[in-house]
């Protein structure tokens, strides 16, 4: 504060918006509020000083006497100039400090009483003061060579002053700091303490200028190499067009970059494509590894991250679909329509698998196709039939010479959809070996807790399979792994019967090869009849394949006879079959005569659906040995045995010999050796042939039986009834014995099959052998005598 015998003057005030004027300083600034600017013109009329003093706030525009700080400095006007907007430029001389003692005036603008702030004398002594100043100068020197934009001539001006509190000021005025920092260095009167803190200000900004300094190297060296890397660039294309190379690792680059952004992936996921992009932008185009970014990058950018296909769960018109593709399969076509059903009223619901199980020829595929096309999804279909290498599913990785994505993520880029239908097809024939278990890499992708995040060994990233409809397919769920078996709903498609395949041939089948051989319905006319005889005495199947294959025989015939213009149409009828697809292969069923002992007739499941099974037993003089023949394996094996133990411990009932097991050689046969045959339901059909035999009793010959035996007699349930059932519909069979267990699948059955044969439920084996044995000869145990 000033002292109270200070000198006084009144004069007009000038407030400052950032700025600070030291003593004995030159200054220039702008004036632009009208009442400063007349303050600023009365000083100049009347050769008046000036008081110059910093606001507080820089943004208030008309101050108050109390929005100023109190000291400032008293200043002489040297130059005015006037810039356009009514702005005056002003160059002052900074006189000496004062500070405000009061207002004397308002109008037109402030004119303040101040007060001269007389500066201490230093009480050092003057070698202290020359140190002081020399280490100022010091520090100021290392300033001005590191601070942008400084004059090297502000240097001479500062040797030359001696004084403590004009060295401080000088440099305080060259300093870029802020208005409190230079506020207070402007009330400090102690010229040796305003230096000292002079001192430390420039060790601060020296140690600031050193880290931007640092900062610069570091962003001029890598603007430096990015212009390098540009030049080189250039130089590269232009070398290139020269050599009439087209291609640009660079442009390519930026290319790939744009797709994979646009393609909005998780954070991974575009890290890792964004790396590979960065590595093609930095190989050589000739190098082979440019080669293997490019496919890959080529691979995953063809996936349909984001596309999908809205859902049609129109029941009524996929009903329409199911029935126009399909004829029969009712049960399916049901659980189908469940399923689009239940799609329709949950739609977030994932996770279900359907799994088509049936004989060749059924059409599970074209049911699939079926599906998607009710749905309105796009189908992708592979097959995993004879696949033995995990790497088939999941892909193989990048380092791999020749390596491609899995067989999976494949069909999904061939469907285009990100939830298409997609057919596994022969899900039960995969293989299995060194190279791993695909059977285990489907549990991941039938999961719908885990294939959200499918990782494909050759892409790396996750890709979203939850939103895919699988549907597998099989001929048997025996060879499918139990694990993999659970995650899949299984959907059994069975045999189809004689007049469903005369309804599908001439639905379907006919006007297909009828158009792929270039004929119509009036160049080539098949009656029933022949389709009849085809279906019974030319194909043996459950499916229609084969079915579809003599027809198609028949087609190029036809074609034939009309393209060499022998005539215009054929008509093909029963009994001219053999001209065109040659003589039948079936010519029945063989069943054992009547009178004949010793044979059987047994039912059978095969993938291909249900076979009649002979069983021929022969009883000779010998020393108890028991031979099987006929290819067969373990479990049938095991069911001889079982009938022969069986036999043994009723043998008195049954009218055997008791010592037979001593004294006779049992020999059982089953024809078609070179066919494999195992499973258990051919045990009452053993029992019945070895019975047959020793008694000397024949079998009724119209009739067949299926069946597990036990030791003590008791006859279990079997599998497969409705193809065994038809087969024997096809050989010509009017009785079936079958399990009392298996009664409830009689209403599997088609209807037509039901009305045609008689079934008879047995528990045990004794009631077994009184429908199957024919005793009117007189032959057997005593008739009406029960086991």
């Amino acid at each position: 504060m000033p002292n109270r015998a200070a000198q006084t003057e009144q004069m007009p005030l000038l407030a400052l918006r950032g700025l600070v004027v030291f003593p004995h300083m030159l200054i220039h600034f702008d004036i632009g509020r009208k009442k400063f600017v007349r303050a600023l013109e009365r000083a100049l009329s009347r050769g008046q000083p000036v008081f110059l003093v910093a606001q507080k706030d820089a943004r208030d525009e008309d101050p108050g006497i109390n929005d100023l700080y109190t000291t400032g400095t008293v200043a002489r006007i040297r130059q005015v100039l006037k810039l356009p907007n009514d702005t005056v430029r002003v160059l002052v001389e900074g006189g000496h400090r004062a500070a405000v003692l009061g207002l004397v005036g308002s109008k037109p603008f402030e004119t303040v009483e101040v007060a001269v702030c007389e500066e201490k004398k230093p009480r050092i002594s003057a070698a202290r003061s020359e140190a002081l100043l020399r280490y100022t100068l010091e520090l100021f020197e290392d300033y001005v060579e590191m601070a942008p934009r400084t004059m090297p001539e502000i240097l001479i001006n500062a040797r030359e002053i001696t004084d403590v509190g004009h060295m401080a000021d000088y440099v305080a005025q060259m300093l870029s700091l802020r208005v409190e920092e230079r506020q207070t260095l402007i009330e400090e009167i102690h010229p040796v303490r305003r230096l000292e803190r002079v001192g430390v200000i420039l060790m601060r900004e020296l140690e600031v200028l050193q880290i931007e300094h640092q900062i610069q190297m570091k962003l001029r060296g890598q603007l430096s190499k990015n212009q390098r890397d540009y030049y080189l660039r250039e130089q590269l294309k232009t070398i290139q067009e020269e050599l009439g190379d087209e291609a640009d690792p660079i442009s390519e680059a930026d290319e790939y970059r744009a797709r994979v952004l646009d393609l909005k992936l998780s954070e991974e996921s575009e890290e890792k494509l964004l790396r590979e992009v960065t590595r093609m932008s930095k190989t050589n185009p000739n190098s082979p590894e440019m080669g293997v970014i490019r496919t890959y990058l080529d691979t995953v950018l063809e996936l349909p991250w984001n596309t999908l296909t809205d859902d049609r769960l129109d029941l009524a018109r996929a009903r329409r679909i199911l029935d126009r593709e399909h004829y029969g399969l009712d049960k399916v076509k049901e659980r189908v329509l469940e399923f689009l059903a239940v799609k329709k009223l949950a739609p977030e619901l994932k996770g279900q698998i359907l799994c088509l199980v049936g004989p060749p020829g059924v059409g599970k595929t074209s049911v699939a196709s079926s599906i998607a096309g009710a749905m309105g999804r796009k189908l992708g279909r592979l097959s995993l039939g004879g696949v033995r290498d995990e790497a088939d599913i999941r892909g193989h990785r990048k380092t791999y010479i020749g390596a491609m994505p899995g067989r999976l993520l494949s069909g999904v880029r061939q469907a285009g959809s990100r939830n298409p239908v997609l057919l596994l097809d022969e899900v039960d024939k995969m293989g299995r070996d060194f190279r791993g278990d695909p059977a285990a890499a489907l549990l991941e992708v039938l999961d719908a807790e885990q294939n959200h995040a499918f990782r494909d060994h050759y892409l790396e990233i996750p890709f979203d399979l939850s939103e895919v409809l699988f549907v597998t397919t099989a001929n048997t769920t025996d060879t499918i792994p139990r694990a993999l078996l659970d995650r899949m709903e299984v959907i059994p498609l069975t045999s189809y019967t004689d007049h469903e395949k005369l309804q599908i041939a001439k639905r379907h089948l006919i006007p297909k090869q009828l158009k792929k051989h270039g004929l119509t319905s009036k160049s080539l006319k098949i009656t029933d009849g022949a389709l009849r005889d085809v279906i019974a005495r030319y194909t043996r199947e459950s499916g229609v394949r084969k079915l579809e294959q003599q027809i198609a025989a028949v087609c190029r015939k036809a074609a034939f006879t009309v393209a060499s213009g022998e005539t215009q149409a054929v008509n093909v009828k029963a009994d001219g079959l053999e001209a065109y697809i040659g003589p039948a292969r079936y010519k029945g069923e063989k069943r054992a005569a009547r009178g004949k002992a010793g044979v059987a007739n047994g039912l059978a499941w095969t993938q291909t659906g249900g076979e009649i099974l002979q069983v021929e037993a022969g009883v000779v003089e010998g020393t108890g040995k028991m031979e099987l023949t006929g290819n067969l394996g373990d479990v049938m094996k095991e069911s001889a045995k079982a009938a022969l133990t069986f036999i043994r411990s009723r043998a008195h009932t049954l009218g055997v010999d008791a010592e037979f097991y001593k004294n006779k050689d049992i020999h059982i046969h089953f024809p078609d050796g070179a066919v494999p045959k195992d499973g258990p339901s051919a045990g009452i059909t053993v029992a019945a042939a070895m019975v047959s035999a020793l008694t000397g009793a024949p079998l009724k010959p119209d009739t067949a039986m299926t069946g597990e035996i036990t030791l003590g007699g008791r006859v279990l349930p079997i599998g497969g009834l409705k193809e065994k059932t038809m087969a024997a519909l096809r050989a010509g069979i009017r009785t079936v014995v079958i399990p009392a267990d298996n009664e409830s699948d009689l209403s599997e059955i088609d209807q037509s099959v039901r009305d045609s044969l008689q079934f008879i439920t047995v528990s045990g084996m004794d009631a077994a052998l009184d429908a199957v044995m024919d005793f009117t000869d007189g032959t057997g145990p005593e008739r009406g005598v029960h086991l």
